[in-house]
Parts: C-alpha cells; structure tokens; sequence
C-alpha cells in the first residue's frame, strides 16, 4: 500500500443498494420518462434543440442526417449515435407520430419494420411544427443547465406552445416502471385545453367531452370505450384497437377482406407472415389467398376467401388470432417537477397549462424588460434633440470621448446607457423626420411597456393569451381524426354524441344484421318489380326488416327462446346493397339458435315504463304469453331465458302491447282470431305461457301476430306468390282465445299460402322483399280496402320459383314523406320485365282478385 493511502471497509450490499439507486434514478429522469411540460425526453429535447442551433429549421434547406448526430452528440448528449439518429428517425416516421417533428428526405424506413438508411444517406430539417416547440427560446422564458462537460448550455425544458405529451405521446421503459402514452388529435386537445382554461374547474367527463379518445397515426378502428374512460379518469387503461377492413368482391366473383388501416405500432410485414402461418396450420379457415397490396397510394392487404367462407365469420377469426386486433396499454406515468407521477387527462392538461403561464410570464417580463431599456435609450435622444445646440457644442468641446459622455451625464441627468446612445447618435438622425420617428417609436413603446404590465397584473389576460396562440395552433395544425371509435364494447353512454334519427334494421335468415339511413328507401308505384336491397349469398334473403332509432335499445328474441340486448348505434351502419356484419360478431347467438324477433324501445331504466308495459310472445304452434318488459331490463353478454319453450315448437313473434289492445293470430293456412289482450292474464318470464289459436292440421303453423290499440288500424294479409288485402279490422269478429278463427285469405294455388299479417293504414309504406332479395316499397294509401272474403289483389311481381320472404311496414311517424321513383324499376332474376304501376282506385277484378 503506497504512503497516504487508506483502506476503508464497505457493506458491499449497501454499496450495491446505493449505486442501484442513483442507476436508477438516472434513467427514470434523464432517458427513459418524458417531463410533463413539454412532452419530451432529454435525448428528444436535445435532437431538437441541437437542429435548430444548426439552422436546419423548416425555412432552410436539408442537411446531411450524420452532420446534425455529431452536432448533438458532441454538444449535448455523450451516448451512441445510434441513440441520436434513432430518435430524429422515430420523430420524422408518420406512422410512429401523430404530428412529426422531423422532416426527412431519403430512406426513412416503412411500416413493415424496414430500417432506415445509414444517417449518411439521409437529410432531415425540422419540421414547422417543432418552431411551436422550440420558440420563445431565446426570451429567457425556460431555464438553462449545463451541458455534459459544462461547456455550453442547454434548456432544461421547452417552451412548448404545443401540448406535445398528449398530441405525439410517447413509450419507455425505465427501471421499475414504464410510461405507455397514447397519441390524441390536435384539434381535439386544443378544444380540451382551451375548455379547461374556461373552466379551471371543469372535471375529466367534461374533457372526454372534447378530447373523445386516442388517435392513432395508422388510423384503425377503437373497439370499446371502457378502456378510454378508464386511462382519462385514472391515467391507466386498455385500449383495445382493430384494423379497418371492408368486404369486396374481385372481378372474378371471389369474395375478399381488404383491410386498409392497421393498429398502431403493428408491423404490417410481420403481422403478414404470421398471418400466413396461421393459414398453413389450419388455425384460420376460409381464406384461400393472402396479398399485400399497399403502394405509395396507401396501405391495402387482400385476404381472398375460398367459396364457402363466411366473410364476417373469418374477420372474426383474424381479429382473434392475429394483429388486426391487439391492444394499446395505456400508463400515463411522466416527470413531475423532477418525480414520476400517474397522470389523468385533467392532470395532464393542468400541469401544461401552468408551464404555458410560467412560459408567457417570464416571456412577458423580458419583453417588458427590453422595452424598458429601448424607452430608456428613446429618452435620452429625445433629450438630446431638444438641447441639440448645446450637445453639440458640449461635444465638440470635450477632449476626448470619456469627458463628453461625463459631461452629458452631469449637465442633463442622463445614464451611463442614454449618454453611450447620444454620442453613438448618427447625424442623419438629426433631421426633423428621424425625430418623428423616434417619437414615434416611443409612444409606441410606451403602450407595450403598460400591455406587459397589464399582463403580469392579471391570470386572466395571461390565460387569454395561452388560448389565442392555442386557437392559432389549432387553425394552422388541426386535422380530422384518423382513429373510428366502435362503441359497442364498452357501456359508456354516447347518445349525446350520436344524431337521434331513423335508421333501417335489417336482419338477414343466415343471421347478417346492418342498420341503413331510412332515406336511402324510395317508394315505388303498386306492381313494380322493385329495387335490389341488400346484397346477399343464394341461399340468404332478408328475414327482419323495422324502422328504429339510434338511440333506441333492441331486444333480439331467439326461436329457442333467448333474449339479448344492443343499442342501435352499435349496429354497424351500411348501404342499402350491402349485406352487413354477422350478429354473432355483436351478440353471443349460439350457432344453433336464430333470431326470430327484434324489438326497439326507448330505454330499460324507468320503472314506471318497465312495469306497465308488457310483451306479448307467440309461438308458431299457437301458444302466447305476456309478460312486463321489467322482466328484460338487465342487460346480460350472454343473454337470458325469455320464455320456456315446448318440444317441436319455436317463437314466431314478440311484440310490445299497448293496454286493451287487440291481438290478432294467423294461420299459413288462411284462418286468423281475434281476443282482446286482457284475455292473456301476465306471466313470468319462465312460464311457457297459453293457447293463442288453434292449428288446423299437422302442417300448420302461426305466420304473424298483430296487436292494435287504435280500431280505426286495417289488416293487411300477404300471400307467398305476392297477393295481398287490405280489411277493416270489423271485418275480423272476435273470437275465445283458442278458437280456429275465422277465414282470413282464400288461399289458392295461384294466391299460396299466408306469410304475413300487419296492422296498417293510409300513412304507412308497406316494404316487401323476397327471397332473391328483391324489395318494393308501396304506399298503403295505393291500396283500397276490400273485404275478408277475397283472395286479394298482387302487390309484388314474382318470376319463376320466388317467394316472399319478408313483410314490413314503416309508419308515417318514422320515415320522411318521400316523392314516387320516375325511373324503370330493376328487373329481377329471372329477365321478367317489370309491370306497370297500376292506378290507385284498380278493382279488384282488374288486379286478379275474385270475391269467395
């Protein structure tokens, strides 16, 4: 041991403890978690700031990427450069920021995980947006730290005009904790800003109700809310998220998935291959081919379907094993005055805006500041200009420049600066002009000097001006969101958010449901062939068809007696030819179970609604019940028994029913009863119920219910071949609940069998499909009434083997008065030519229909 050294003996665990912690602590706060003020990490902050001392601003030309990491780090950040260039290439990438900071020129890598060239290839300048980061700088308005060698200095903060942190968010992991957080749309949190700066009070429900969710550079589809209200309110949640992808048909008739947008941070090459696998293995069925198609235009990859694939059924599957669905876990964990801290959405607001009134602050008092020393200099000259004779001759007497200026300052009571400035004074500035102007010059200082002084005075003048250069922000940089949000995983309530309006539910026999725009149907003349509806497979016609609102729930009752639940937003929204999406994709329908009715009502929460209203069920071998729709308020995933049934037999209808209404029962084989609801005492939900009518042979069966509360209502029966009739409900004498009833059609070979009962009158449109899904809309106020005992009057035109699928009506209430198609209808599948509309007031003779 050499002379004067000293051995002293450490508790290697309590070294180990130490040296952990301040590792620790080193990479929570100086690399891994960004600063809530400006949402930046030290190596962003420094890439940054270091391009804009190098003048490679947004106004200038490119430079050379390997020349900005040397000037990084050589001033300001002493690790690899491959730390540097990584960072200022993820600030340049557009699917990994919401709003790019960077502008690169060369190869900056691609979604499908590429890398970037080497940074001896590329360029990059910054872009606009990264100004509103960096501005203000130079006005003392953040505080300064020396760099790693404390030979120059650099900001400890921007000053951040951007609400950065939540625009861009940002992902890291540090030791013993982790920060994941979401990007959002400009235009959004601008709008939550500028509310909280209205109401300082406001909470974070009243923020969601402008900044409504994350919005992910890559666009795709949110699936639920729940995980957005949750990282809003406590600064944690699962977002999860799914690609965008439509149903096509190729040119060669093939059925396709193209999906256009993926969920962020998915890479699209990888996600292929994996897919691929997945498809080799046989753990996804029903794709035969599997393409990427994405060019310079955008991202598209094709997944071509074998024949007997159901398209909602195989997106089902690639959103369950693949990356068209994962998830975004949100960990709102930033730098708090120097402390990691969870933050929620108010909170994250909050904290910007104090930086934003710290930043204008100390910007005002430097303004303020230089203001003041111009005034001060003006003073001085204006001084001098009054006395110009006597300056001058004090000047021109004076030895040398040191006695002029002590003379000036003893003979006229000037400062050190405002004597410096006079005898700095050019002659051209004695003319009368250059005076005015220097008068001017002060006057105008002046009113600065009291608007800085106003400002520092007054929170609210300081917080007008965070809004105004927020609003300009916004009008410069905003945007239109890039991420859809699907309510329909979630229960958040989004009625407020959502146009109340009448939408067409339609529900197809192999189960596909969608709801269309109610003015997308245009009502035809009596006799025509129609105009295609909806797009379906062969084998699948269109079985429900109801006019609902958006805001209304919809009960789904199934034939093996089941009930669910939706709201109709949640139904995903489609065009009049398109199929839509699977009802197994929204609701847990058993694969061996179909739906059988679907009812709308306002809401399930109030009680006096809940209680004195009932439904009424029937089954197709004649049995009814009526049971309280309180009995069906709890929504359940799963669903729930909503009536026991009897072996053999299926519900036909559920209807809500008004108090004394009357219920009407028909038979395929042309009989219908008559019995007043009161005869059906309530029920629970459990029983199997009573006898409703009885069948007439072994091959019978109910094919509609009717109940009517207004007498003034008409019935109008529909045959499968496309006759129909209109009576007056007298027409039909009520019967004991039970009884065979009475005739209701004179069913032939030519009329077929019964498919359909309805309650109609003069405002109501009848909407008649068949099974090549072929639909008519007609006006009931086409076609008079006629009595009982006819065998009716053709409605629809139906060519070779059709046969009417389904029968629905949309009420004067709920659909707009729409003018009659001037067009030829579409011809059907069988070349028929269409009929011509027939006139209002026809006989029945004339249409084919003869008296019994």
């Amino acid at each position: 041991m050499a002379d004067g050294e000293k051995i002293i003996p450490i508790n290697i665990e309590d070294e180990m403890r130490g040296a952990y912690i301040d590792y620790s602590m080193s990479v929570i706060i100086s690399r891994a978690l960004p600063d809530v003020r400006d949402g930046l990490k030290p190596v962003h902050r420094r890439v940054l700031y270091g391009m804009s001392e190098l003048g490679v601003s947004y106004t200038k030309s490119h430079k050379k990427s390997a020349r900005i990491v040397g000037e990084v780090l050589g001033k300001y950040h002493p690790h690899g450069d491959s730390s540097v260039y990584d960072t200022m290439v993820r600030m340049a990438q557009d699917w990994s920021l919401r709003y790019p900071l960077v502008d690169g020129q060369g190869n900056f890598g691609s979604i499908d995980g590429d890398s970037p060239a080497a940074m001896r290839y590329t360029e990059a300048r910054l872009k606009r947006l990264a100004d509103e980061l960096l501005g203000d700088l130079d006005k003392d308005t953040v505080d300064f730290q020396p760099n790693f060698d404390d030979s120059l200095e650099e900001p400890s903060v921007l000053p951040a005009k951007l609400p950065n942190l939540l625009v861009n968010g940002t992902t890291g992991i540090a030791v013993g904790m982790a920060t994941n957080m979401a990007p959002h749309n400009l235009t959004e949190v601008v709008d939550g800003v500028v509310a909280f700066l209205d109401d300082p009070q406001i909470t974070v429900a009243g923020l969601m109700a402008h900044v409504t969710a994350p919005d992910f550079p890559t666009g795709g589809t949110i699936y639920g809310y729940e995980g957005v209200r949750q990282a809003f309110e406590t600064g944690r949640g699962r977002v999860v998220m799914r690609a965008k992808a439509t149903f096509e048909t190729s040119k060669t008739g093939k059925e396709q998935i193209v999906v256009t947008e993926i969920p962020y941070m998915v890479n699209k090459a990888s996600m292929i291959e994996k897919t691929a696998a997945l498809i080799n293995e046989k753990k996804i069925e029903g794709i035969a081919d599997l393409r990427d198609e994405s060019d310079r235009d955008g991202m598209r990859i094709v997944y071509d379907l074998k024949r007997d694939a159901v398209p909602g059924v195989v997106l089902n599957n690639l959103y369950k094993y693949t990356q068209l669905q994962s998830s975004f876990g949100v960990n709102n964990v930033c730098l708090v005055k120097g402390r990691p801290m969870t933050l929620n959405l108010r909170e994250l607001i909050q904290y910007f805006v104090e930086h934003r009134g710290e930043v204008v602050v100390r910007r005002t008092r430097y303004e303020l500041a230089e203001a003041q020393k111009r005034a001060h200099i003006l003073e001085g000259l204006l001084i001098a200009l009054d006395h110009l004779d006597e300056v001058i001759a004090l000047i021109r007497g004076s030895r040398d420049g040191d006695l002029a200026r002590a003379q000036l300052i003893e003979r006229f009571a000037l400062s050190e600066v405002q004597a410096r400035a006079i005898l700095d004074l050019r002659l051209q500035r004695l003319t009368g002009l250059e005076r005015d102007k220097i008068v001017a010059e002060f006057e105008g200082l002046m009113r600065e000097i009291d608007h800085y002084q106003a400002v520092l005075a007054s929170e609210e003048l300081q917080r007008g001006i965070i809004k105004t250069e927020l609003l300009e922000l916004r009008d410069r940089y905003g945007d239109a969101r890039r991420t859809d949000i699907n309510y329909a995983g979630g229960d958040f309530s989004t009625e407020d958010m959502i146009a109340d309006e009448a939408m067409v539910i339609t529900v197809s026999r192999a189960g596909y449901i969608k709801r269309t725009h109610l003015d997308e149907y245009r009502a035809q003349g009596r006799g025509g062939l129609g105009a295609r509806g909806a797009t379906s497979k062969k084998d699948d016609f269109t079985e429900h068809l109801f006019v609902a609102t958006t805001h209304e729930y919809l009960l789904f009752f199934t034939e093996l007696g089941r009930v669910f639940w939706l709201k109709v937003y949640e139904v995903p929204e489609g065009g009049k030819a398109t199929k839509g999406l699977p009802i197994q994709n929204l609701i847990e329908i058993p694969r061996e179970d179909k739906i059988r009715s679907v009812l709308n009502v306002r809401g399930l929460k109030d009680p006096d609604y809940l209680e004195n209203t009932f439904l009424m069920f029937c089954t197709e071998q004649g049995t009814v019940k009526k049971t309280p729709l309180e009995a069906y308020s709890r929504p359940r995933t799963a669903g729930i028994n909503a009536i026991t049934i009897n072996e053999g037999d299926r519900i036909l209808d559920v209807q809500l029913l008004a108090p004394n209404a009357e219920v009407v029962l028909a038979l395929r084989s042309g009989r219908a009863v008559r019995f007043n609801e009161g005869k059906v005492r309530a029920m629970g939900r459990a029983a199997a119920g009573v006898r409703g009518i009885t069948l007439a042979d072994a091959d019978d069966r109910v094919v509609g219910m009717v109940c009517i509360a207004d007498p003034t209502q008409e019935l109008l029966v529909v045959s499968e071949h496309g006759y129909g009739k209109r009576s007056a409900l007298d027409e039909y004498r009520i019967t004991n609940r039970g009884g065979k009833g009475v005739r209701a059609m004179n069913v032939t070979d030519k009329t077929g069998a019964l498919v359909a009962i309805k309650d109609v009158n003069d405002g109501d449109d009848l909407m008649i499909i068949n099974k090549s899904g072929i639909t008519i809309r007609l006006r009931m106020s086409e076609l008079r009434t006629i009595g009982r005992a006819t065998q009716g009057v053709r409605l629809l035109k139906i060519g070779g083997n059709d046969e009417i699928s389904s029968v629905a009506k949309v009420t004067a209430d709920d659909a707009e008065t729409l003018e009659a198609e001037d067009g030829a209808p579409v011809a059907g599948p069988d070349g028929l030519e269409p009929a011509a509309p027939l006139a209002p007031d026809a006989t029945v003779d004339a249409l084919g229909g003869d008296a019994e």
